[in-house]
């Protein structure tokens, strides 16, 4: 398909996808003469994925280049191209380590992780930007007074981990590695905001099941 129909099938400007193309987010399609080129479906399905994570994820083009570079480079085993697109993406800041507070944190969740014997998940504390992200959120409710430790988080990961189950069946459906790390990139992006928003219909409905509309 020539740049005209790569625009209109995609949603997205001639002038964005010649910005995108500058900027390497979007490889060159095949050239047919000096001043035009030819493209296919695979750069229809990268080009939504970067309009999903420019315009949805609000992910800075930079940063996604980054992502993509993983994406692409075959030399990496899977798990890791997967985990270093993933936290390639935008993160919770830093926890402080002097915080009484984090650390109590940081042994909440490290006692969560042993209860459901998560071991591969242990083992990537140091560099998991979702142990630091649940660091944070648990330290803070500390913080607050209230006690979130792992036997009430316990729960909570097992329904997670069976969503995590669901994501990478449905991940593997695709047929290149490609394909599914560029799968489970949107689902960071566009799957968070509908499981939250299950989450809080969930809790519409419960509490007017037991309350009531009164």
């Amino acid at each position: 398909m020539r740049l005209a129909e790569l625009s209109e099938r995609s949603g997205v400007s001639t002038a964005t996808i010649k910005y995108y193309l500058r900027e390497g987010l979007l490889a060159p399609g095949r050239q047919i003469n000096t001043t035009t080129a030819e493209y296919d479906e695979e750069h229809l399905r990268r080009l939504r994925l970067v309009r999903a994570m420019i315009q949805v994820g609000r992910v800075p083009v930079a940063t996604v280049r980054e992502v993509l570079g993983h994406v692409d480079d075959d030399s990496l085993p899977r798990a890791i191209r997967l985990g270093a697109a993933m936290w390639s993406l935008p993160q919770v800041p830093e926890p402080d380590e002097d915080d009484e507070y984090v650390r109590a944190a940081h042994q909440e969740v490290t006692a969560l992780l042993d209860q459901l014997g998560w071991e591969n998940a242990k083992r990537l504390t140091t560099i998991s930007p979702a142990y630091r992200s649940l660091v944070v959120a648990v330290a803070a409710f500390r913080r607050l007074g209230y006690g979130f430790g792992a036997e009430l988080l316990a729960p909570y990961a097992e329904l997670m981990h069976r969503t995590a189950v669901l994501d990478l069946d449905n991940m593997e459906t695709y047929a290149s590695d490609a394909e599914r790390i560029e799968f489970a990139i949107l689902g960071a992006i566009l799957n968070e905001p509908v499981l939250q928003a299950l989450h809080r219909l969930a809790q519409e409905e419960e509490t007017t099941r037991r309350y009531g509309f009164e």
